[in-house]
């Protein structure tokens, strides 16, 4: 085992932490009111975790299994481990109970009681991670935003919910940039998701571009590859468009937080067409650069 591993499988509720830095928008930015940031950051580790486990990256050494209680036989059983993390979620909800058991989740249980949380977006996010489980292909695009129903939006939603600024109308554009980012991110790793056996562009769309999935296993992408995740690219820019007006909606530091939301988005996009849609060698990751002019213009309400 390397030192990095050993580290990973030695402290996972700080590896799991540990890869908020990586993603495609700003988790808890230090602008944030220190009771925001934990909040978010203990809602972020509930859904790395989730992922992690339904993608089988957890932490090496099977630390994450004891701590929910599954016997080593079972440590790298999926379904059993997200039942597990079911098990112990439910362990947050019950003030009357016992502690849950892994320590991602005990960081939870005060945030879901100082906001009254729902248990319901969290159980989403446990199902989307089930369906991948046992759907590895979509159909159709109206099929692959049921997913994200389950898969980004619930994250958005709670971050209304311990902001305090949940509304129907901010919801409905919240879900919209949630379903953005995950398909940009599903963009991002077409090459990655293919080794897992899954392919989130849309069987009907790959038809329409001439697209086989031997097309998507080569180094790079042919023309038709490009032309199809140039189209899905401009889905994603779409619902940004469309979830944008959630930013000027709030004030203050949420406002900026909500930005780099869609920020995050905006930039990965514009990386993606910068590498003029050949997502095959490896994921088009934005500078820090574009990234702010994408956030600026955000908040002027362009874009």
């Amino acid at each position: 085992m390397t030192p990095v591993a050993a580290a990973r499988a030695a402290d996972p509720e700080r590896a799991t932490l540990g890869k908020a830095a990586a993603e495609n928008f700003p988790v808890a930015p230090f602008f944030l009111p220190r009771p925001w940031r934990d909040d978010l950051m203990a809602v972020y580790g509930f859904a790395r975790l989730v992922d992690d486990i339904g993608d089988g990256d957890l932490a090496p050494g099977g630390a994450d299994a004891r701590l929910l209680g599954v016997p080593e036989e079972a440590a790298e059983d999926r379904p059993a481990l997200l039942a597990a993390f079911e098990a112990d979620l439910r362990r947050v909800f019950d003030p009357a109970g016992p502690e849950p058991g892994h320590p991602l989740l005990r960081r939870l249980r005060p945030t879901v009681r100082r906001h009254a949380l729902d248990p319901g977006p969290f159980l989403g996010l446990i199902a989307a991670n089930r369906q991948d489980q046992l759907v590895k292909r979509y159909e159709t695009y109206d099929d692959l935003l049921a997913y994200c129903e389950l898969s980004a939006n619930p994250v958005g939603r709670l971050v209304l919910a311990v902001t305090g600024t949940s509304t129907p109308e901010r919801v409905r554009r919240s879900d919209a940039v949630c379903t953005a980012l995950q398909i940009v991110e599903h963009l991002q790793d077409i090459a990655e998701d293919l080794g897992r056996d899954r392919v989130y562009l849309p069987a009907t769309d790959m038809k329409r571009f001439h697209v086989q999935e031997a097309d998507l296993a080569a180094p790079t992408a042919g023309a038709s590859v490009r032309a199809l995740v140039a189209y899905q690219a401009q889905r994603a820019r779409d619902l940004l468009d469309e979830g944008a007006p959630l930013v000027g909606s709030v004030h203050g530091r949420l406002r900026l937080l909500l930005a780099g939301f869609v920020a995050g988005g905006r930039a990965a996009l514009h990386a993606i067409a910068a590498a003029e849609y050949d997502v095959l060698p490896g994921p088009p990751k934005p500078g820090k650069v574009q990234l702010l002019r994408e956030a600026g213009a955000t908040l002027r309400g362009k874009g």
